[in-house]
């Protein structure tokens, strides 16, 4: 206590003079910290994002998932970006970051190491996301890339459809395809 007493009296004691840059005393130091803000809370579900990669959370912890004009099945068009014009299906949507991966667009190269002496190292042409602000519904009838709309229909669905030809996307027919290819590819992935 004394030691701290000394060092405050020898603060006190030390000024500057009134014409050098400050010309004030120096105030004693605290005894204790000042808390910081508590920071925020983090996220605790974890998508699969990169290290570096930030996503926004509720307050309950739960990513922020953004609403998209575009599903899995659609078939749409690269407006913009290095693949602009190329055509294909959607394979995957990630809602957290607005962003799909189209088949066989933005393709890019991944070098793979060998996990055993016997399996060889080898370069793979990967699909990587696009923005889905980059990418348009596409009717395949008419070769036409359109904006989407909503609709309800008399028997109270609501359905999206193209606005420039009127052709419903989602349909019952669409969906049972969808999810027949789905299970077939998933028999093949298992056998």
């Amino acid at each position: 206590m004394a030691a701290m007493a000394a060092l405050q009296s020898s603060m006190t004691s030390l000024s500057l003079s009134s014409n050098s840059f400050l010309g004030q005393r120096l105030s004693p130091p605290t005894l204790y910290p000042v808390p910081a803000k508590p920071s925020e809370k983090p996220c605790l579900i974890v998508a699969r994002l990169k290290r570096w990669e930030r996503k926004d959370c509720k307050p309950n912890s739960l990513p922020i998932l953004q609403k998209m004009h575009v599903k899995v099945g659609d078939t749409v068009k690269v407006i913009s970006g290095r693949d602009k014009g190329k055509i294909g299906e959607i394979t995957k949507v990630f809602k957290h970051n607005s962003s799909v991966i189209v088949n066989e667009t933005n393709l890019k190269t991944k070098h793979v190491k060998s996990r055993g002496e016997d399996e060889p190292g080898q370069i793979l042409k990967i699909e990587a996301p696009i923005h889905s602000s980059n990418v348009m519904l596409y009717s395949k009838e008419q070769n036409v890339a359109s904006r989407v709309g909503h609709k309800i229909l008399e028997d109270g669905t609501r359905v999206r459809y193209l606005i420039k030809t009127g052709e419903i996307i989602d349909n019952a027919e669409n969906w049972k395809k969808l999810k027949e290819e789905q299970k077939k590819t998933e028999v093949a992935v298992a056998s």
